[in-house]
């Protein structure tokens, strides 16, 4: 059976496309043959993914339609006569970036818009977590699961040795770790407001690590800086790094005390599934898909008390047996994303469609 799967846009380091290719090997071992397309290709991809205007992205038995943006490919997707599969990853709400970004504004209300319209037109429609599906089904998917993102942990896992970065890390500050697009929902303002409390009132020796690119939502990342600026807080207690390859941020989660997410809207997030390969305790405000992804794992918490999140990251940082029970409990959960389940569950989804 031929099982092809589509992406928007295939960039490499990019979670969906990162998936997709981890899928279509699962595939191959499941027997069948399997391509990805895409409109838009990374040049060091090229090998790797087929233009979309081939005419052998059509001629699958099924198709997976991996869904985050509006794009030519939806129509065409809603135009096939049998095995769809749409796969949707989420869409930010337009509301986030309606003090920062017009265009992004109205890039994500098109992409809700857009998603509506398919409607009738998947045989399957799959969220990559339980939240995600729950959107589907409230639109009117009339058949809908979960797959959750495949990810490859393997790339956070390396012992690649990077010394000069190392021997930053290494200069006896507790470091924490985001990771991730510097963009409104994923809240970093908020973490700006948890360093404040936690030099106040727990231990003045931190530093916060934002890795991923922050170019995306400029004016959101100059009012980030203003906060800092506000607060008072040492510059060089913030490092923002821009896009890093495998190799150095599978050294910042080596030298993470604790990972922190404090997102307010997430379709899966996939650092924490990262975060729990690289037995780095977890501290999640429990919003959106994240209980979804961390099935009870880590330490999660809500309301948003930041004052009370700096205790508890206090408490992962120093108390090694909270420490070792919350890194037990992440090894667990982090079984629920391994090929052997990833494998029987396509396998499901494909008899369901074929």
């Amino acid at each position: 059976m031929i099982v092809n799967q589509w992406v928007p846009a295939a960039h490499k380091g990019d979670a969906i496309g990162d998936s997709a290719r981890h899928v279509r090997g699962l595939l191959h071992e499941l027997g069948h043959a399997s391509e990805l397309y895409a409109l838009s290709i990374d040049d060091e991809l090229t090998h790797d993914v087929r233009p979309f205007d081939d005419p052998e992205a059509r001629r699958g038995d099924l198709t997976i339609f991996h869904y985050a943006l509006p794009s030519p490919m939806t129509s065409a997707f809603g135009s096939l006569g049998h095995g769809r599969i749409l796969q949707y990853h989420n869409v930010t709400p337009a509301s986030y970036f309606a003090p920062f970004d017009a265009g992004l504004f109205r890039l994500a209300a098109l992409g809700r818009q857009e998603l509506a319209t398919l409607v009738g037109q998947a045989d399957l429609a799959l969220g990559d977590s339980e939240y995600n599906r729950q959107e589907l089904e409230s639109l009117g998917f009339p058949r809908t699961g979960v797959f959750p993102v495949a990810v490859d942990t393997a790339r956070v896992t390396g012992r690649a040795k990077r010394p000069a970065l190392e021997e930053i890390l290494d200069d006896g500050l507790v470091n924490f770790l985001f990771v991730g697009r510097i963009a409104p929902n994923k809240k970093i303002e908020d973490h700006i407001r948890l360093a404040e409390h936690y030099k106040r009132y727990v231990d003045a020796y931190y530093r916060f690590i934002f890795v991923g690119r922050f170019d995306v939502v400029p004016r959101y990342y100059a009012m980030i800086r203003a906060l800092m600026a506000e607060y008072r807080l040492l510059n060089d207690r913030f490092i923002f790094t821009g896009a890093v390859p495998d190799e150095e941020l599978a050294v910042y989660y080596r030298h993470a005390a604790v990972y922190t997410s404090l997102s307010e809207h997430e379709g899966f997030c996939v650092p924490l599934v990262e975060a729990m390969a690289a037995d780095v305790p977890v501290l999640a405000y429990s919003a959106a898909a994240v209980p979804d992804t961390l099935g009870g794992a880590g330490v999660q918490f809500a309301p948003k008390d930041l004052e009370f999140a700096a205790e508890l990251l206090g408490e992962l940082a120093f108390n090694d047996d909270l420490r070792a029970s919350v890194i037990a409990g992440q090894r667990r959960r982090l079984a629920d994303f391994g090929d052997a389940r990833l494998s029987r569950e396509l396998t499901s989804i494909i008899r369901q469609v074929s």
